[in-house]
């Protein structure tokens, strides 16, 4: 078989070409490592979430009362279990005293999202150490 010299040079090259260097190998490689994760991560949140469950919210105190100004601060965290996003969220705080609701207080969450928390704080006049505070959450709607 007689190949002219350009046709010889022609093969060599491709020849040449088809072979990798051991660079383009590792940048080949991490490259599609890459691009495996982000697959894998996907189908992740696709699947492995709970994104079609109601809102679930809980409420509870966070911390310590604090007076300033003879006013009582009652911190709180309010946090969405659930998959889906819940908008206006209000969640209600009532003082009991000796048996009897003396002051309530509301608060409003715009927007929580599922596994979001919150926090934030009701002021009482009255010291709500003395009493009994119950916190629920009243009412939300769904985006």
């Amino acid at each position: 078989m007689n190949l002219k010299p350009s046709e010889a040079s022609s093969n060599f090259e491709q020849q040449e070409r088809s072979q990798r260097t051991p660079a383009e190998w590792i940048t080949f490689g991490i490259s599609s490592g890459i691009l495996i994760s982000l697959i894998g991560l996907v189908f992740y949140v696709w699947f492995g979430t709970n994104y079609q469950e109601d809102p679930a919210i809980t409420v509870s105190t966070s911390g310590e009362v604090r007076e300033t100004g003879g006013n009582y601060y009652v911190p709180f965290e309010v946090s969405n279990v659930g998959g889906s996003t819940a908008e206006s969220v209000q969640i209600i705080a009532e003082l009991e005293m000796n048996g009897e609701v003396t002051e309530s207080a509301e608060q409003q969450i715009d927007f929580l999202s599922g596994g979001e928390t919150e926090e934030g704080a009701f002021i009482f006049s009255e010291d709500p150490q003395v009493g009994d505070i119950t916190l629920r959450v009243a009412s939300y709607k769904l985006p």
